[in-house]
């Protein structure tokens, strides 16, 4: 697919001006406890902690917790169509690539950088639970935080890309609570 060129130009410039800090952050890989860390909280953030949250649902809120995993499954499938059709457009390389001095700390799921699509779900899916389940998603807040520090800690993302992905995972999140989440429940209710 070809390369958006604007996109290209702009990205270019912005890699530029956030390496310095990406190649600081991305050095606390050296200490063996940090990158053990940010690589787990990293893997369990490729979906595992989030499949297990929404099959706990039912259990946890035992009136709603259906509808509300259904809220979740819609959603994550509606924040994966929208980053990978983002990052097949706007093609921005991962910072471990377009700079060698950068060290990739785990493997990418994919090619491109941006947005971070880790950052996006982790995100809207603490929005979701803020909006229906508080108490889960304060518990769940600091590893959320977590997956957006480990994709730059790890090499993979820019600290843009991981703005981005929290922009759009919080707003796909409030938008799909207050568009899907009231009539699912109505109709699991029925």
């Amino acid at each position: 697919m070809p390369s958006n060129t604007k996109a290209s130009r702009f990205f270019s410039l912005v890699d530029q001006r956030e390496f310095a800090f990406c190649q600081s952050i991305n050095r606390s890989l050296r200490f063996r406890p940090v990158q053990g860390y940010f690589q787990a909280v990293s893997r369990l953030g490729d979906g595992w902690l989030w499949y297990l949250v929404i099959l706990a649902m039912p259990l946890i809120r035992p009136q709603n917790g259906m509808a509300i995993a259904l809220l979740m499954v819609i959603t994550g499938l509606t924040c994966t169509i929208s980053y990978k059709l983002l990052k097949r457009w706007l093609i921005r390389e991962r910072p471990f690539i377009s700079f060698p001095s950068i060290n990739c700390g785990t493997p990418p799921l994919d090619r491109y950088s941006f947005p971070s699509g880790h950052t996006l779900h982790a995100v809207c899916f603490n929005t979701v639970l803020a909006m229906t389940t508080p108490e889960l998603a304060w518990l769940l807040l600091p590893f959320t935080l977590s997956v957006a520090t480990s994709r730059v800690v790890l090499g993979l993302h820019y600290p843009s890309d991981v703005a981005a992905g929290a922009l759009i995972g919080g707003s796909l999140g409030l938008v799909s609570v207050y568009t899907i989440g009231e009539p699912l429940s109505v109709l699991l209710a029925a």
